[in-house]
C-alpha cells in the first residue's frame, strides 16, 4: 500500500490564502467595481475564502456568524449537525439570538447543507469551520451535518438518506430558507451521496441547487483513477499520480464488508508503517489479512489498470453491490430538479476533472454548468503565482475569474437577490 499522506477532502483549503492571492483577489475587487452589487459582494466573498481567518473586507463590514450545534429528527431519525447563522433580526426566529453590540441585523436569505467529504474531523474540520463562516457572512444558514461514517473514513449508500434528512429539516424552516431558498454544496466524493440525495422523493422538489467540488459520476471508475491514477478524455489515456486518500478510503470502507477480524488494526499498522517509511514492504502484514480484507488490498496497491476489472470483482459482493448504489452512472438522473454547478480542477490527483464533465453530461439538458480549474485548483488545494510572474496573467487570473463566476451563481441563490 503506497504511503498514506492523505490530504483531507472536506472544504476550505480549496481557497488557502497567500500574498499572492490576496492581491490578485483586490485585483478582481477593482475590475468588479462598476458591475452590480451582487457581482462585487461575490468578489468580497472570495476575497474572505481565500483570506480563511485573517483580516478581509467582509470580515470588517460584517458581524460575527453564529454557530450553534444542534440535535434533531427527520421521520422519526435522530441526527446532530453544525448551524452557521448570520447575525438576526429578533423577527427572523424566536431561537435566534440578536447580534451582540451595535452590528447591523441579518437574516438568512437561503439555506444551504454544506456536505464535508471523509475526514477524520469531520464537520469540525477547520477550513469546513471557515468555509461554512464566510458563507454565513454572505446571508445563508449553513447547515454542516455530523456524518459519522465520513470521520471513520466510511463510505455508505445511507450517507444520501442522511443528507436528506438535514435538508429536509432546514428547507421547512421558513425563517432560515426564506421563499424555500435551500440547496447543497457538496465536497468531493459527497458530491455523489448529495446528488442522490437531491433525487429522493420527499426532497426533490426542494432542491434548488447543488454545487459539487471535484465530485464523481462514475464510481468504479473514478477508483480505477485513485488507485492506478490512469483516466481516459476524448479517447486518451491520461495518467497523474494519485493522492493516497482514496486508497485509505477504500480500505476503511471495506471494514463494513468483512466478517469480525483484526483486519483493522492490520491496515492501521500499514498506514502507519508507509507513513514512516514509503517504501516499506506490507507484505509480512498483509498475510495476516482475511482473505475478504487481502482481496481489498491487493485493489488498494494495484497499478495496473488492465487488472482493475478482475481485482474489483474479487471485493467482497456486498461492498460490490453498495458501490453500485452510490454509483451515479447506474441512476436515472432525469427526474433531478437541482441546479448542478460543478467545479473541478484539471490537475485533481484525487478524482479526475473528466468525472464532473460526465456528471454535467449526464443530468437533464441545460441543468448543468462546469467550471474547469486549469492551475489555481488542485483536488481541494487551491495556490496562486506571484502577482508579478507571468504564469499569473496568463493563467491564474483566468481561474479565479471562472472561481469568481462560481460564487456569484452560488449568491443569486439566495431570496430576493438581483
Amino acid at each position: 500500500m503506497p504511503a498514506m499522506r492523505g490530504r483531507s477532502m472536506t472544504a476550505a483549503s480549496f481557497f488557502r490564502s497567500g500574498p499572492a492571492l490576496a492581491l490578485a483577489v483586490a485585483l478582481l475587487v477593482a475590475l468588479a467595481g462598476c458591475a452590480p452589487a451582487r457581482h462585487y459582494e461575490a468578489v468580497r466573498v472570495l476575497q474572505d475564502l481565500a483570506a480563511g481567518t485573517a483580516d478581509s473586507r467582509l470580515k470588517r463590514t460584517t458581524p460575527a456568524p453564529l454557530r450553534q450545534t444542534f440535535s434533531y429528527t427527520a421521520a422519526g431519525r435522530a441526527h446532530r449537525a453544525d448551524l452557521y447563522l448570520p447575525a438576526a433580526l429578533d423577527g427572523c426566529a424566536a431561537w435566534l439570538p440578536a447580534p451582540a453590540g451595535d452590528a447591523p441585523p441579518r437574516c438568512p436569505r437561503a439555506a444551504l447543507v454544506a456536505v464535508p467529504g471523509a475526514a477524520p474531523q469531520g464537520k469540525d474540520d477547520p477550513r469546513l469551520v471557515a468555509f461554512a463562516t464566510t458563507l454565513a457572512r454572505a446571508g445563508f444558514a449553513v447547515m454542516v451535518p455530523d456524518l459519522a461514517g465520513y470521520r471513520q473514513l466510511r463510505i455508505r449508500p445511507s450517507d444520501a438518506r442522511e443528507i436528506a434528512d438535514a435538508f429536509a429539516w432546514i428547507s421547512r424552516q421558513p425563517e432560515l430558507a426564506p421563499d424555500g431558498s435551500a440547496g447543497m454544496f457538496a465536497f468531493s466524493y459527497s458530491v455523489g451521496p448529495a446528488v442522490l440525495a437531491a433525487l429522493e422523493g420527499d426532497i426533490r422538489e426542494q432542491v434548488r441547487f447543488v454545487v459539487g467540488l471535484g465530485g464523481y459520476h462514475d464510481l468504479p471508475r473514478a477508483m480505477l483513477f485513485f488507485t492506478t491514477g490512469w483516466f481516459e478524455h476524448a479517447g486518451a489515456l491520461q495518467h497523474i499520480e494519485p493522492d493516497d486518500t482514496g486508497r485509505m478510503v477504500l480500505v476503511y470502507s471495506s471494514l463494513d464488508y468483512l466478517a469480525p477480524a483484526p483486519d483493522r488494526d492490520v491496515f492501521d499498522r500499514m498506514v502507519a508503517l508507509r507513513t514512516r517509511d514509503p517504501e516499506a514492504d506490507l507484505a509480512p502484514l498483509a498475510a495476516g489479512l482475511s482473505p475478504g480484507a487481502r482481496a481489498v488490498y491487493a485493489l488498494a496497491v494495484n497499478d495496473d489498470p488492465a487488472r482493475f476489472a478482475e481485482l474489483f470483482a474479487r471485493l467482497p459482493r456486498a461492498m460490490r453491490e453498495d458501490i453500485a448504489r452510490l454509483d451515479l452512472a447506474r441512476h436515472d438522473l432525469a427526474p433531478l430538479q437541482a441546479r448542478l454547478i460543478l467545479v473541478h480542477g484539471r490537475n485533481d490527483n484525487l478524482i479526475p476533472y473528466t468525472e464532473s464533465l460526465a456528471l454535467a453530461a449526464a443530468a437533464p439538458a441545460g441543468q448543468a454548468r462546469v467550471f474547469l480549474i486549469r492551475r489555481v485548483l488542485g483536488h481541494v488545494d487551491m495556490g496562486v503565482s506571484d502577482l508579478f510572474a507571468w504564469r499569473f496573467w496568463r493563467e491564474d487570473l483566468p481561474d479565479l475569474w471562472r472561481l469568481w463566476r462560481v460564487v456569484d451563481l452560488l449568491l443569486a441563490e439566495r431570496a430576493d437577490d438581483t
